[in-house]
C-alpha cells in the first residue's frame, strides 16, 4: 500500500436545473449520490476531502453529516463549475500534493476507478482524466500546479481549456461517460438499475 499523498474535491455545488431535482440526492441502494460518491473517495486514504456545496442548500449538506470531511461554500453556483473549483483551489493552496476532483453525476463511478486514477499518476507523474468514448474529463487527479491554475478560470468549461496544449494521461471508463443531466437520463439510469426508482 502506497501512503496517501492526494487530496480530494467533491464538485456538489450543481442547482441541477436541467434536472430539475437536485441530482445530489438521488438514490442508489437506498444512499444519495452525495454520500456515495464522498464514501468511495474516502475509501482512496486521502489526506483531506473538501466537499464544495451551495450555500442554501442544506438538504444537500445533510447528506454528508458525520462523514470526516470539510465542506467548502461556492458563493455563486450559478456561475458554472469554474467557480467551485476556484473555491476548492484557494481553500487547497498550500497542499503540495495531487488532487483527486470528482463530480456526483456519475452513478456508475467506485472506488476502483479513482484508485486507477491515482495509480497512473504515480506512474507518469502528471494528471490523470477519467476517458470515455473520445470524450475526457473527471474524475480526474491533478498536480498542485494544474488545480493553482484553477484560481483564474471562469464558466462551466472546468479544467478541460488547461488541457488543450498538453493532453493528459488517460484512464478509459466508457461506463463514467453517462451522466444525470436531464429527465430523460434519469429516466435512463432508472430503467438500467443505476439510480432508485
Amino acid at each position: 500500500m502506497v501512503a496517501a499523498d492526494h487530496a480530494a474535491i467533491v464538485l456538489a455545488a450543481g442547482r441541477s436545473r436541467r434536472l430539475g431535482r437536485p441530482k445530489q440526492l438521488l438514490r442508489v441502494d437506498g444512499v444519495s449520490l452525495l454520500r456515495r460518491t464522498v464514501a468511495a473517495v474516502l475509501a482512496t486514504q486521502p489526506v483531506l476531502v473538501g466537499v464544495v456545496l451551495a450555500a442554501d442548500a442544506p438538504a444537500v449538506a445533510a447528506e454528508i453529516a458525520g462523514l470526516p470531511v470539510v465542506t467548502w461554500f461556492n458563493p455563486m453556483p450559478d456561475a458554472g463549475l469554474s467557480g467551485s473549483l476556484r473555491v476548492a483551489a484557494c481553500a487547497l493552496a498550500a497542499h503540495a500534493g495531487p488532487t483527486l476532483i470528482v463530480g456526483v453525476d456519475q452513478p456508475r463511478l467506485g472506488t476502483d476507478h479513482l484508485e486507477a486514477l491515482l495509480q497512473a499518476g504515480r506512474v507518469h507523474g502528471g494528471d490523470v482524466v477519467t476517458g470515455y468514448g473520445p470524450a475526457f474529463g473527471i474524475p480526474a487527479r491533478v498536480t498542485a500546479a494544474t488545480l493553482a491554475q484553477a484560481v483564474d478560470l471562469s464558466g462551466d468549461g472546468g479544467l478541460k481549456r488547461l488541457w488543450l496544449a498538453a493532453p493528459p494521461q488517460r484512464v478509459q471508463a466508457d461506463a463514467l461517460g453517462f451522466d444525470l443531466d436531464t429527465p430523460a437520463d434519469l429516466a435512463v439510469a432508472v430503467a438500467r438499475g443505476w439510480i432508485d426508482a
